[in-house]
């Protein structure tokens, strides 16, 4: 195959799956690592991809952070299955933080109806499905709240995860890859997730594989601060073996 032709089936790769990582291409093609990453640095500079760790993007989507709405609606078996494998890493009558994401939410709408748990959250989506169950003792963070993510930010956040120690923070990401780590298009979100990442001693991340590879404009941390990555099984085997080299448990579901 000429270099072209590979190009423009990487192109078409990269629309289909939203992502493509040079190790996996490098596979497909049989060609070298670096043979890829030409290609990848020649439609970058064409405009028609970004380049990120490890792989590139689709262009114009590196600062994309589409609404509440619409990740609600995106990957929802996949999140589905992530939700309910992550009841089991809920500790009995202990306490949790739950990040603002949609696969979070699904998690804190999963939650039995008999729990008992303490819960923190920066996230009102999340408040709004437990505000009601007897069970849960729920704490509210406050701060400045993001419309497109209906998410508590800035000072007040930070103060108040700066004052507890959970037994579990159930982590969102916007994407991820093993180099770059964590990723959120907003730098005053990603400044929470920190802050929430040093208030738990033991970080569980949700995430689809359709964030594997993306990059976004603020990185909070890399995958030594993550203990369990639970996914769907659409994460490819270079991502994951990247991940768990990493130090990282990958469960796929």
């Amino acid at each position: 195959m000429y270099a072209p032709e590979r190009r423009q089936e990487i192109l078409r790769l990269a629309h289909e799956a939203g992502s493509v990582d040079v190790l996996s291409l490098a596979d497909r093609f049989q060609v070298t690592a670096e043979t890829v990453r030409r290609d990848l640095t020649a439609l970058d500079r064409s405009g028609l991809l970004r380049r990120v760790h490890g792989g590139a993007i689709p262009a114009g989507r590196l600062e994309f952070e589409p609404d509440l709405t619409e990740r609600e609606a995106t990957a929802a078996d996949e999140k589905h299955r992530i939700a309910a494998a992550a009841l089991a890493e809920i500790p009995d009558g202990g306490s949790v933080v739950l990040d603002a994401g949609s696969t979070v939410a699904r998690l804190a709408a999963a939650i039995p109806a008999d729990a008992v748990l303490t819960v923190v959250t920066h996230a009102l989506p999340v408040a709004a499905r437990l505000a009601g169950r007897t069970g849960i003792d729920l704490h509210l963070v406050g701060g400045r709240v993001r419309h497109r993510t209906r998410a508590a930010v800035d000072v007040w956040a930070l103060r108040a995860y700066a004052e507890i120690r959970a037994d579990v923070l159930f982590l969102a990401t916007n994407g991820f890859t093993a180099e770059g780590g964590l990723t959120t298009p907003d730098q005053a979100e990603a400044a929470v997730k920190r802050a929430a990442m040093a208030a738990a001693r033991r970080v569980v991340l949700l995430a689809d594989s359709a964030k594997a590879g993306q990059e976004h404009f603020a990185r909070f941390g890399s995958f030594s601060d993550i203990d369990l990555l639970i996914t769907d099984t659409g994460l490819g085997p270079a991502h994951q073996a990247s991940i768990e080299a990493a130090g990282t448990e990958v469960v796929l579901v």
